[in-house]
């Protein structure tokens, strides 16, 4: 499991790169529905746990078929790092600001970087324990609920305060009936 380990350090890398990149891309490609399915389409907390979920799960792909036959325990210790990763991101920034009493940005990075870093902490542990093995199926299957969840409160959010763009203080399905927030284009 030697190679695991750097793998869980070129991931770490990789989806602190790639989601924050993600945090921008939206706006880059011209407001693309598409592309607002799997990047932050405003500044919500719901959005931005989309930051650590899809650049994980694409890199906890490539592991998979990486380690294909060379341990089981591989896709549940992954399921359960991005699941826990991705609600951290809420759990952190709501715990903090209930603290200070406000949103702070280098404390919303650390946040993103924190539950990256315990993201792939937990699947590294559980990849080398196998704890997690019993529950393949169960996290594969949270996560693909996850997903879904993305994809459709994306462009339907309900009304709740994680789904809140603190920039307008309103949800994007509040804004726009149902389609993202962005700002009018001008010539």
């Amino acid at each position: 499991m030697k190679h695991f380990k750097h793998y869980t350090i070129i991931g770490i890398i990789f989806v602190l790169l790639t989601g924050t990149l993600s945090h921008f891309l939206y706006k880059w490609s011209g407001n693309n529905f598409i592309v607002g399915l799997f990047t932050p389409v405003n500044e919500s907390v719901w959005e931005h746990m989309k930051m650590l979920f899809f650049p994980m799960l694409l890199y906890a792909l490539f592991i998979i078929f990486r380690f294909k036959g060379t341990n089981a325990c591989v896709t549940s210790s992954l399921c359960f790092g991005i699941l826990a990763g991705t609600f951290l991101i809420p759990v952190f920034f709501y715990a903090y600001t209930s603290i200070l009493g406000k949103d702070i940005f280098i404390l919303d990075i650390c946040t993103f970087i924190l539950s990256v870093l315990i993201a792939f902490l937990l699947s590294y542990r559980l990849a080398l324990s196998c704890r997690a093995e019993s529950c393949t199926f169960l996290l594969c299957c949270l996560a693909c609920m996850l997903f879904l969840c993305f994809a459709w409160f994306t462009y339907h959010p309900p009304d709740a305060r994680i789904f809140k763009d603190p920039a307008n203080e309103s949800s994007v399905s509040q804004q726009h009936s149902g389609k993202p927030h962005h700002a009018p284009q001008t010539a």
